[in-house]
């Protein structure tokens, strides 16, 4: 079992992992090379100097038929003055005022840079088709889809036509959860309870991305009419690719409190302990000489709390809180950086299965799944031995008080004081862990010489042995003259050394 799940099982319900934001966008490759461009126009017998009215004219059409689309199902039109302009927050708040339980909330349409199709003159006079970089029109269609939940697809107006869908992993869960019985309970975009963790997890796993294709071909047909023309020209319509993945999972504390105990260690172990050679090892990559990128670790503040990030070139995997769950969340923007195992055929004809670098093709989405998952409990297997912040300070502040056992009173440890700070260090001596310590151990270092016979020290030492106990930062072995550390002894000390030795280095004891 993963470490921090293992050591800390008793405030944890469980975890649960799938996807979270997917961005997939959808091409018609042929119109991105010359010899396809060259078959579409001679395939529709449209003359490149026709090309631009031809052009226009589809754009209408395309354009007729989506706002049709809306008119019928009698939702709204808006259009955005300014591209950045939230489309989200606008489609909740047509919602919300325009509810509807299923289908299309609304048409957002706004002004963006995009890469288009115009004839454009070489040198020698001669037109050809070109790829320009300008600005068109594009719709944003909000949907409340019975499977896929709040999502949208946005589509360009102009030649390539270009697509892009955007789904939430969670919301689609959701609806998955719901039909097969399971129950949970949410805040924000994350799971704070699942009835049934196994089962939930065993539908995540599941996730078909060939069924997810055909979904995405009925909205590209239902929403671009040109298509059918394409599928003339071509043979095929969009090739559909993974732009953005989020891969997510979710700790789920049994409180809010629980998380809050362990995460600001989390936080600082994250950051102050993985080296450049970790991030790569959670990654599933090693340190390669001929590696060119860089590896940075970063955190931030939010108004929720502490957010860590590792990247490497543009993945990344950020660890934050969200109310009682502790969200790893692994980002592959880059995934050629990772290897898929697949079919390669030969210049001879002759097929083999190799290693090679990962694709963007939707095929390889159960592979971006493998590779989060297994990066992502990697991490979580390296936070360990993690101090809970908020239950040793509560214990060190009662070790700073007396206390009365059997009508004996027990002073008070001043924790920060010279000697009892090298008491502490010694006592959690890593040598101790096995066979225990005893006061003649503990004397050989702290008094060395003559001063180690001194009948004076010896009693000295057992004093302090009676007031560690009485404390419950050690513990006698029975019928015998050892003692060993006690697990509130060794958080205790823990976390003093830490915060002597790497906050305030200076005063750190050599």
């Amino acid at each position: 079992m993963n470490a921090i799940l293992n050591q800390y099982k008793d405030k944890i319900n469980g975890s649960f992992s799938f996807f979270d934001r997917i961005i997939i966008k959808g091409h018609i490759r042929q119109f991105f090379s010359p010899s396809g461009k060259k078959h579409f126009l001679s395939h529709n017998d449209i003359l490149l100097k026709d090309f631009p009215a031809y052009a226009q004219s589809v754009t209408e059409g395309l354009c007729k038929h989506i706002e049709d689309f809306a008119n019928d199902l009698n939702r709204p039109m808006i259009y955005l003055a300014s591209a950045k302009t939230s489309k989200e927050q606008t489609a909740v708040q047509v919602l919300q005022e325009n509810p509807v339980e299923e289908g299309l909330i609304c048409v957002l349409s706004t002004v963006e840079y995009c890469q288009t199709l115009q004839p454009q003159k070489r040198d020698d006079g001669k037109l050809f088709l070109s790829t320009v970089n300008r600005k068109c029109k594009y719709y944003y269609l909000y949907f409340l889809d019975r499977e896929f939940g709040f999502m949208h697809v946005k589509i360009q107006t102009w030649f390539p036509f270009l697509i892009q869908i955007y789904i939430n992993g969670r919301e689609m869960m959701k609806h998955s959860f719901d039909s097969n019985g399971i129950t949970y309970r949410m805040y924000d975009n994350s799971f704070l309870e699942i009835s049934d963790i196994p089962k939930a997890q065993e539908l995540a796993d599941k996730f078909d991305s060939k069924k997810l294709c055909r979904r995405l071909d009925g909205f590209a047909k239902r929403l671009n009419p040109y298509l059918d023309t394409v599928f003339e020209s071509f043979g095929q319509g969009y090739f559909w690719c993974v732009d953005q993945c989020e891969y997510a999972t979710d700790v789920m504390f049994k409180s809010r409190e629980a998380l809050e105990d362990i995460y600001p260690s989390l936080v600082e172990h994250a950051f102050y302990s993985f080296k450049c050679e970790d991030v790569f090892s959670f990654m599933g990559r090693k340190l390669d000489k001929k590696f060119l990128g860089e590896v940075v670790s970063d955190y931030r503040k939010r108004p929720e709390g502490f957010r860590v990030k590792h990247k490497m070139k543009n993945n990344s995997i950020k660890m934050y809180d969200k109310f009682s769950v502790l969200r790893i969340e692994m980002t592959i923007n880059a995934p050629r950086e990772f290897k898929i195992r697949k079919e390669v055929q030969h210049k001879d004809g002759t097929t083999s299965w190799q290693w090679r670098p990962m694709g963007k093709s939707i095929a390889n989405l159960y592979r971006f799944a493998e590779v989060s998952k297994a990066s992502t409990f990697r991490y979580l297997g390296a936070l360990k031995d993690i101090i809970p912040v908020k239950t040793v300070e509560k214990e060190i502040n009662a070790v700073c008080r007396s206390k009365i056992i059997d009508g004996r009173r027990f002073s008070g440890f001043n924790v920060w004081e010279e000697n009892t700070f090298q008491l502490f260090k010694e006592l959690s001596n890593a040598s101790y862990l096995i066979r225990g310590f005893t006061n003649q151990d503990i004397r050989k270092v702290l008094f060395p010489g003559k001063e180690f016979e001194s009948v004076a020290n010896r009693n000295r030492i057992s004093r302090l042995f009676a007031k560690l106990r009485a404390h419950g930062l050690i513990k006698k072995v029975p019928r015998s003259l050892r003692y060993h550390l006690t697990e509130k002894g060794r958080r205790i000390f823990s976390a003093l050394i830490q915060t002597k030795t790497r906050t305030f280095p200076a005063l750190a004891v050599a």
